[in-house]
């Protein structure tokens, strides 16, 4: 069975990790996130995936080509205009020439999922949606079913009728183009894939499939973190760079070639310390950590449930927890990066102009590229910092922060 990817959306719901970097760039452990999918499909016994590209996407080709370092054979399609995911397959139709699997970019999902998805479309013989139960399904589509059949799909509803979601990963035959080209736009001016589906249940039957383990919609920043955490689970620690006499690493920590662990470090996994890496002395590195090539994490620093990109610093006295730090930034000595409130609540960001709760009892920075900090800086749970800003010496900093500003 072929398998479509949709990668082409611009991810400004990700910025400002996205201003520089297209989402399925993005680095969550160890690798582009689009990296993890593509490895998926490969172990659910696909072999050969269409990826949908758009802004930026002469870098998604670049990185990963004809699909030999991920032992598939890849092809790609330009989608010049974003408009729904109805559009989005449809795009991809001359890449199919029978059942094929559409699985959308922003999601975690693993091979065995997958290779089970497909085991049961071949029991069924008829179009599968990928199901997922959530905690809260009112940003989602919910999916009403009836003994297996998918016979309602309501999306983002105010009350739902059950916490089981459309998961974004569907198997269809042929005979789904027909139904996208008579998909009429929606309110939002998109040709949405929920009223495909529902016009094809008006006419034949569209089964639910519950996927097992982990399933994962990375739709704001703060998500990749939990990818991340869900990614590393199964790490084994190997060790291609050097660990110097008196560091210490425990549990499985995977230390890249060019990397170095220097004397006084304590590394607990699963965490990777990433090509190129220099960590200590006498430095805490806690698990669920990605360090970025390049990334230095230096004397006394404690770095927790991150994400530190490539040729990020943090070199002297920091405390970093549960955050993304972009490329080529500095936290000056003594920066501290605060993940909890005082009174415990879950971390509000104001993401996107609005206020929003992200059911997460920690949560730190989330800092766009190129961001330097002063000595002495506080930043308070749940800041969003832009690209290129500057924070100056003792400032203490909350909320949005937007590009390239200066905070003294």
């Amino acid at each position: 069975m072929k398998a479509v990817v949709l990668a082409a959306g611009e991810g400004t719901r990700m910025r400002p990790l996205t201003a520089n970097l297209p989402k399925p760039l993005l680095p969550v452990a160890g690798k582009p996130f689009l990296q993890h999918t593509l490895e998926a499909l490969r172990e659910a016994d696909v072999a050969e995936v269409a990826v949908l590209v758009g802004w930026q996407g002469h870098r998604i080709r670049e990185r990963f080509g004809r699909g030999a370092e991920v032992g598939l054979s890849i092809v790609y399609q330009e989608q010049e205009e974003r408009l729904g995911t109805a559009h989005a397959v449809g795009a991809l139709r001359s890449h199919v020439d029978g059942a094929f699997l559409s699985v959308n970019g922003d999601v975690v999902v693993s091979g065995g999922a997958l290779k089970a998805m497909i085991a049961h479309y071949a029991k069924v013989g008829g179009p599968v949606i990928a199901l997922a139960e959530v905690a809260d399904p009112r940003p989602f589509g919910v999916v009403d079913l009836d003994d297996g059949r998918v016979v309602g799909l309501e999306e983002k509803p105010r009350t739902p009728k059950s916490n089981l979601i459309n998961a974004g990963i569907y198997i269809f035959g042929p005979d789904i183009f027909p139904f996208i080209d008579r998909t009429p736009r929606s309110s939002r001016g998109e040709f949405e894939i929920t009223d495909t589906i529902r016009a094809m249940i008006a006419s034949q039957d569209v089964h639910g499939f519950r996927l097992p383990g982990d399933w994962i919609d990375v739709g704001r920043p703060w998500d990749l973190l939990r990818a991340n955490a869900a990614l590393l689970r199964p790490l084994k620690g190997t060790v291609e760079g050097s660990v110097e006499p008196g560091a210490s690493l425990v549990g499985e920590v995977r230390v890249e070639e060019g990397a170095t662990v220097r004397r006084g470090s304590y590394v607990e996994g699963p965490t990777i310390i990433g090509p190129g890496a220099d960590i200590g002395p006498n430095c805490y590195i806690r698990p669920s950590t990605t360090l970025g090539p390049g990334a230095k994490v230096g004397n006394a620093c404690e770095v927790k449930n991150s994400i530190v990109m490539a040729s990020t610093h943090v070199p002297h006295q920091n405390y970093v927890g549960d955050s993304i730090l972009g490329e080529r930034c500095n936290l000056g000595a003594g920066t501290k990066v605060a993940n909890l409130r005082l009174d415990e609540a879950t971390i509000r960001v104001v993401w996107r102009g609005a206020e929003v709760d992200t059911g997460l009892r920690k949560l730190g920075v989330i800092m766009g590229d190129d961001v330097k900090i002063g000595v002495n800086a506080s930043i308070d749970p749940g800041t969003i910092v832009g690209e290129e800003s500057f924070i100056g010496p003792g400032a203490s900093v909350r909320g949005n922060i937007a590009p390239r500003s200066r905070i003294f």
